[in-house]
């Protein structure tokens, strides 16, 4: 079986697609983990909709899984769910 190559793309894209699903299992909204990590509710919305690019930095990431009270790892393991 072939290893996966990672790109920043890949990367952002797991971390964005854990943020939405740990915010969700949370039951928290967009605005909920924007308040909870003192983001806008539109840059939120931006990560998890992949409009932001591969532009937010490990702190945001950071800030984040504090506001999901969560370890910050978990942002980065790829699910296949």
């Amino acid at each position: 079986m072939a290893k996966e190559i990672f790109t920043n793309k890949n990367i952002y894209n797991t971390v964005r697609k854990n943020i939405k699903k740990y915010r969700i299992k949370k039951g928290m909204t967009q605005q909920e983990l924007a308040d909870a990590s003192d983001f806008s509710h539109g840059y939120i919305r931006e990560i998890e909709s992949m409009n932001m690019g591969t532009t937010f930095s490990l702190d945001a990431v950071e800030k984040i899984a504090n506001g999901l009270e969560i370890n910050f790892k978990y942002l980065f393991e790829e699910n296949d769910d």
